[in-house]
């Protein structure tokens, strides 16, 4: 085994957080609507303002944070370091200056690094939850995060 990584396991039951810009809110909601068979098996959470309109408009029960804006793109970032959201649902709008768009790269980053599925799109969304996946545990591979620190603390 390499003591450069770790292996993680994203269980049965997926940690699946959606978040969604202003503009692209509805189009989540009735992707969330479609999948709602699908996505009532799994523990749902996102951003402020888009869990409750998910919760509200399909009666899927989704865990809020703050809006984005207001820290809950960081807040997500940071079950994933915690190992508590392993997916993520992302419907982001590429063509609309987004103020806190730093947060979301942040976001994305720290998805990245812990090898997390992303959706940042309808067509993405609809391959990763009908993916075999989605019903079974999926091991994967991420940097030994103790290791590498204390590989650097004696090298600095």
């Amino acid at each position: 085994m390499n003591e450069n990584y770790v292996t993680l396991t994203i269980g049965k039951q997926k940690n699946i957080a959606l978040i969604a810009h202003d503009n692209k809110k509805a189009e989540l909601i009735a992707w969330c609507e479609t999948n709602k068979e699908i996505l009532k098996n799994h523990f749902l959470c996102g951003t402020g303002t888009t869990a409750r309109m998910i919760t509200d408009q399909t009666g899927l029960p989704v865990r809020g944070y703050n809006s984005g804006p207001l820290g809950g793109d960081q807040q997500i970032g940071a079950k994933i370091v915690e190992g508590k959201v392993d997916f993520v649902i992302f419907f982001s709008d590429p063509l609309t200056a987004q103020p806190h768009d730093p947060d979301v790269k942040a976001l994305l980053r720290i998805a990245q690094v812990y090898d997390i599925p992303i959706a940042n799109n309808k067509a993405s969304a609809d391959f990763m939850i009908r993916s075999e996946y989605m019903n079974e545990e999926y091991e994967h591979e991420v940097i030994n995060f103790k290791e590498n620190i204390k590989k650097r603390s004696e090298t600095l």
